[in-house]
């Protein structure tokens, strides 16, 4: 982060505002409504200042900008058309350590004012890091439309009761979980649209109810998707902010780890190629020892946990030992690479059916039903092939494929790293060596994969003619 988010307590505050023109006054208005005591220095106001020094809502010093003038201040704000003026003020506040903003001046700041959605005491502030406050504004006015008023009424309610939660469920993790089902429900609702008294009923029965309760822990199968957060589930969005605990292997891409709720322990049980940080029995029983401790355990895939992520395992295990448990599904990586390399798996003129296989089983050995994935008109998706691409493709060709058959590989499909290399049979593991092509990465072969040249709209795509892109 550039800036490091942080609300500032300004009530009774003694605060300076430079410049009398209307910027000072949009300045003004936020800083008092804030509850600070405010000083306005310059020579002339708006007419608007003008009348709030009249009638005693602020101090006006009618002079120029003097270095003094900030001492004793808890913050200031520059808003003058003159830079010379503006950098006189930064340079006086920075050298006592005084917060100080410069107008649509980042350079000279010390912090910066966000666009800010009010429900207070709920207040969200949105910031671009000063550099585009348009997109700040835009982004603020979706806010303003998704987040009902009543969301202020809401947290005053929820701060009424916190300290007979927190006396009534002294557990951490519980109390947390307790005022996600609280504020998400029906409760909720009831207090967004003013009916306090019925929600109060409902808020004593559901402490006493709590009070009484064991700790019930879950785990969440949830399927993360190729990479790109934007391919999130709702749900899947909604589980990883909820989660005590989070574990996670290589195939999950660290940006969809930062939607995680920041306070999660996080566990790293990734699996790779005979290089396990847990083995799977170990990752199954993990679980079930977290669950009985009554935390919520988020299982985060890469892809979907059916589609061979060894979801079907896993809650085989939780079942056995009676662990409640969810599954979300994902985008498959199979679909979300195919999607963003153009290679549609199916098309009525070169393919009619789909075929997804893994590169290598169990004991590493890749003996596939060979006839069945040789036939004309299908595609064929390998997972885990990297390693064995070499000979992946030569089982094709000694199969009956022909080496001129279309073949590609995704490597971190949908993300910002996507590179799609595009060959045939015959020379897509040199291609792959060339390029460094490394997991996670999908092999597609079939006929389709030629129209990857002419619709890839995501990333560039590289081939036999192509020297190294990115």
């Amino acid at each position: 982060m550039d800036y490091f988010p942080i609300f500032l307590k300004l009530q009774g505050a003694s605060c300076l505002l430079v410049g009398g023109g209307e910027v000072a006054l949009r300045k003004a208005r936020l800083l008092m409504s804030a509850g600070a005591e405010l000083t306005v220095a310059a020579p002339e106001l708006v007419p608007e200042l003008a009348e709030m020094a009249r009638r005693g809502q602020l101090e006006h010093l009618c002079s120029c900008f003097e270095p003094a003038q900030v001492q004793g201040r808890r913050l200031v704000v520059a808003a003058t058309d003159q830079r010379e003026v503006n950098r006189q003020v930064s340079t006086a506040c920075q050298a006592l350590n005084i917060p100080v903003n410069v107008v649509d001046d980042p350079e000279l700041s010390s912090y910066i004012t966000p666009a800010i959605v009010d429900r207070s005491p709920l207040v969200i502030a949105v910031s671009t890091g000063g550099g585009v406050p348009v997109l700040a504004r835009l982004i603020r006015g979706r806010l303003e439309s998704l987040i009902p008023s009543g969301f202020g009424r809401l947290a005053r309610f929820a701060a009424g009761f916190r300290d007979r939660v927190k006396a009534g469920i002294p557990d951490v993790e519980r109390r947390r979980a307790f005022w996600e089902s609280v504020l998400e429900g029906p409760l909720a609702e009831a207090v967004i649209n003013g009916d306090e008294a019925t929600a109060e009923q409902a808020m004593a029965r559901r402490l006493e109810e709590a009070g009484a309760q064991a700790p019930q822990g879950a785990v969440y199968l949830v399927g993360a998707g190729p990479g790109n957060p934007d391919l999130l589930t709702f749900r899947a969005l909604r589980l990883m902010q909820q989660a005590d605990v989070v574990l996670h292997d290589n195939l999950v891409a660290p940006e969809l780890l930062e939607l995680v709720r920041r306070d999660a322990e996080r566990i790293y049980v990734g699996k790779a190629r005979a290089n396990h940080a847990l083995p799977q029995g170990d990752i199954n029983l993990l679980m079930v020892e977290l669950a009985q401790q009554g935390k919520r355990v988020l299982r985060l895939k890469g892809g979907d946990p059916f589609t061979f992520g060894r979801g079907g395992e896993e809650i085989e295990t939780l079942a056995a030992h009676g662990i409640a448990f969810e599954v979300v599904p994902g985008v498959t990586s199979a679909s979300g690479a195919a999607a963003y390399a153009g290679i549609p798996l199916t098309h009525r003129d070169h393919a009619q059916s789909v075929t997804f296989v893994t590169g290598h089983k169990q004991d590493g050995s890749i003996h596939l039903d060979w006839p069945a994935l040789t036939r004309p008109a299908q595609t064929v998706v390998v997972y885990m092939g990297v390693s064995t691409a070499q000979e992946l493709c030569r089982a094709f060709i000694e199969h009956g494929k022909p080496e001129t058959t279309p073949a590609a590989a995704v490597e971190w499909a949908t993300t910002e790293r996507q590179r799609t290399v595009t060959g045939t049979l015959g020379n897509l593991p040199e291609l792959m060596s060339r390029h460094n092509i490394a997991s996670p990465a999908l092999i597609i072969v079939g006929e389709v994969v030629g129209l990857a040249d002419k619709l890839g709209w995501f990333r560039r795509i590289e081939n036999t003619a192509d020297t190294m892109a990115d």
